[in-house]
């Protein structure tokens, strides 16, 4: 059974597919400048142990968050 869920950037991804969910990470947001804007925050996860399968999600703190609550199966917007 397919369960779609939004990433931050755009997009879908099958949440039954994801194997791995690393632990959320902050780092400083940079302007094209190359300043300090914020605090930015990413999650790895990976549809396959194959490398070429992982991928980084990243957003502000709230789009990370639900992102999380969504595959768990807590977030609005999670279809079942």
């Amino acid at each position: 059974m397919q369960r779609w869920v939004r990433l931050p950037q755009g997009g879908f991804i099958d949440a039954s597919r994801i194997v791995y969910v690393g632990k959320p990470e902050s780092f400083a947001k940079l302007d094209e400048e190359g300043h300090a804007v914020g605090t930015d925050y990413a999650v790895a996860i990976a549809t396959s142990f194959d490398r070429t399968q992982q991928m980084m999600i990243n957003g502000s703190r709230d789009e990370i968050a639900q992102f999380v609550r969504q595959l768990m199966g807590q977030g609005q917007g999670s279809q079942g």
